[in-house]
């Protein structure tokens, strides 16, 4: 395990404006938490000597009571005076990682023989950042793919509904067109069978309100409006039959005659 002196820790103090009596308590606990060792005997302080990482000096300056700013520039100032070792591999107990903490120091603060790790790791989050962003834009392709293939089953579905729509008008026309035959074919053969051969039926108002499904209490207007109702469904304009609405028309003109040109 890396230690500091004793030397080594009261230097750090004193660059960091510790006051000196301070300094000495702090020191005095270091040694007593085995934090830091002891090198005496010669009589003499050992200053210029150089500390082992930059990690056990943000820890010990942390432990004093010292801002991030200050601690920043007492380690970045150790640095380019050579009194400390870069150590950018280690993760110190704290948990304060060193690649945080030298984040915002200048990569010219930082000795030449760890600027090719340091960019290498850059390279290295610039690659993670990419390939990040490759997932990102492929998500958005394929959410893009998905929404352009929903648009086009979409439109199909429309078309295939206005294609039953009309197919559905069609039959129902057919329907209608068959229903209106019967109807005169049968107000045909009563007239025939109640000896009404030689002269021009007249159809009454309750038969056409039967051709409609009206009551037979139905009005001339009500019937009048029944008709127009369906010329205005069948009319070829509106995408209706255009047999259908000439058998109609047939009968709301025989209709309008029988009833005096109404």
């Amino acid at each position: 395990m890396k230690n500091v002196n004793t030397d080594q820790a009261f230097d750090l103090l004193k660059d960091a404006g510790v006051t000196e009596s301070i300094s000495i308590q702090t020191v005095r606990r270091w040694l007593r938490e085995g934090r830091i060792k002891y090198e005496g005997g010669n009589g003499s302080r050992k200053t210029g000597s150089t500390m082992d990482d930059t990690d056990l000096a943000f820890d010990l300056l942390k432990d004093a009571g010292i801002s991030e700013h200050v601690r920043l520039q007492v380690v970045r100032r150790w640095l380019n005076e050579g009194r400390i070792k870069y150590e950018g591999k280690s993760k110190r107990d704290s948990g304060y990682i060193i690649d945080d903490a030298t984040k915002n120091l200048s990569i010219n603060d930082v000795p030449a023989q760890n600027k090719d790790e340091i960019i290498h790791r850059l390279r290295l989050k610039i690659q993670a950042q990419d390939t990040h962003i490759e997932g990102m834009e492929a998500l958005y392709e394929t959410a893009k793919k998905t929404l352009i293939q929903q648009r086009e089953m979409y439109k199909k579905e429309v078309v295939m509904l206005r294609n039953e729509k009309s197919q559905l008008q069609n039959e129902a026309g057919d329907l209608l067109t068959e229903n209106i035959e019967l109807r005169n074919e049968l107000t045909k053969r009563k007239q025939n069978q109640t000896g009404h051969f030689n002269s021009a039926p007249i159809a009454r108002s309750d038969d056409y309100s039967k051709k409609l499904g009206l009551s037979k209490k139905a009005t001339v207007k009500e019937v009048l409006a029944g008709y127009k109702g369906l010329l205005k469904i069948t009319h070829p304009d509106q995408n209706g039959n255009a047999k259908v609405f000439h058998y109609i028309k047939t009968d709301y003109d025989n209709f309008r005659k029988g009833n005096n040109g109404i």
